[in-house]
């Protein structure tokens, strides 16, 4: 038998042959190597202390039974697509409000005992809405925005808990989950811009909700989708939006994050990152069969970029892992130029008069909670939350405590709302 010695340095080998084998498929995309190369080295390390102790076999396996399990994603509703301004077609689905009970999440891959606790919380949430909404005036419609690289599933946890209880919307954003690829980014008209998400929302929302007050919940990118509606229809958003929650999200300066690495690393990324993944995207195939080659250097990374602590349900990191994987490498290529220009600071003032929840995981390494902080201070009546150990997918690495901020946040909207009908008349 290997000692420990032995072990580690044949699994940091084996991590720095997985970092070379992206490093070759990126120099036959120009220099994409060297970027690649830096940020598959940068994961290797704990890629390497994974395999002191589980093998390459029995981490395949255990990924295939965590697929098989695991119950997230799996909820669904009733679906329609909205027809954007360039013609793409952006899927939706509508989980309509049930009479009764607490609506059931799915059943499997937890014991009994957590699942009685999660329907327990739910009925909970469920109590607190229906007092909240009441039956007298017209209930919001909550629509979720999902981030960069994921799509409607990532709301699994926070769609479970509002089941039945209240009317939301759930959408892909284009070239994302089940919408279609964006057909100006096809005909190469038109770049990815966070203005035109923010149109896309607004006919997602002309399709899904024609009248009533709506609350908005944006993570990340979706975040930023939800400031752009603001910024390019500013009366829809004074008429008809009644609450908004922004998650892990940034009003802006996003070129200057350092994502966790020294200061010259950092500089060089921002530098190489946007012509590295154009060149990666014209050669997808080759990058696609890369990124299935060095799987568990793929799932380090974006375990150390998505969550704040190792110490996350196994399930749930394969469920992030598997949202962010299915997006395409020339996706990721053609949005991600948009954040290096995304401002919308000012647009942010739209938001002031309704209630709203600023949220984000302290150690999240994508939008740093300081960026949470800046968009509270222009809100200064948001409810500003900073979760200790979380990073930036915490909608899936806290869902109890990101579930009863949401139900917080519509139990003031629904409020805010009546006061306003009552003044009025």
């Amino acid at each position: 038998m290997t000692d420990g010695t032995e072990v580690a340095a044949q699994a940091v080998e084996t991590a720095a042959e997985a970092a070379g084998n992206w490093a070759k498929a990126g120099r036959q995309a120009g220099f994409a190597g060297l970027a690649i190369g830096v940020v598959a080295a940068g994961a290797a390390a704990g890629v390497a202390i994974e395999r002191l102790t589980v093998g390459r076999g029995m981490r395949r396996r255990a990924r295939l039974a965590l697929d098989a399990e695991g119950p997230y994603g799996t909820l669904r509703g009733t679906s329609g697509a909205a027809i954007a301004e360039d013609g793409t077609e952006l899927y939706y689905e509508v989980d309509e409000v049930v009479d009764g009970p607490a609506a059931k999440g799915p059943k499997g891959g937890r014991a009994g005992k957590e699942v009685r606790a999660a329907q327990e919380a739910r009925s909970g949430l469920h109590k607190r809405l229906r007092a909240a909404l009441g039956r007298r005036s017209p209930a919001p419609t909550v629509v979720f925005s999902h981030g960069y690289c994921l799509s409607q599933d990532s709301w699994h946890f926070q769609r479970a808990a509002l089941r039945g209880a209240v009317r939301t919307v759930h959408w892909d954003q284009r070239s994302h989950g089940r919408s279609a690829r964006g057909h100006g980014q096809i005909d190469g008209t038109e770049p990815v811009t966070i203005d035109l998400l923010g149109r896309d929302l607004k006919a997602v929302l002309d399709a899904t909700v024609p009248e009533g007050p709506i609350v908005l919940i944006g993570h990340s990118m979706g975040g930023m989708t939800v400031m752009a509606l603001a910024d390019q229809f500013p009366e829809y958003v004074a008429e008809r939006v009644v609450g908004v929650a922004l998650i892990g999200t940034s009003a802006g300066r996003l070129s200057e994050v350092g994502f966790g690495l020294p200061s010259m690393g950092s500089k060089a990324f921002h530098w190489l990152a946007p012509g590295v993944l154009k060149a990666l995207g014209r050669q997808s195939e080759i990058v696609e069969r890369g990124r299935r080659a060095t799987a568990d250097l793929f799932a380090g990374l974006i375990k150390r970029y998505s969550f704040g602590t190792q110490d996350v349900d196994p399930a749930i990191a394969r469920f992030g892992e598997r949202l962010i994987e299915a997006t395409p490498i020339d996706v990721v290529a053609e949005f991600f130029p948009a954040f290096a220009v995304h401002d919308k600071t000012e647009a942010l003032v739209a938001y002031d008069a309704v209630p709203a929840l600023v949220l984000a995981g302290e150690e999240d390494l994508i939008t740093p909670a300081e960026h949470s902080r800046t968009i509270a201070e222009v809100l200064p009546d948001a409810e500003l939350v900073c979760v200790p150990d979380a990073g930036h997918l915490v909608m899936l690495e806290r869902p109890e405590l990101v579930n009863d901020h949401l139900v917080g946040l519509v139990e003031r909207a629904s409020a805010a709302a009546r006061r306003s009908r009552t003044a009025r008349a």
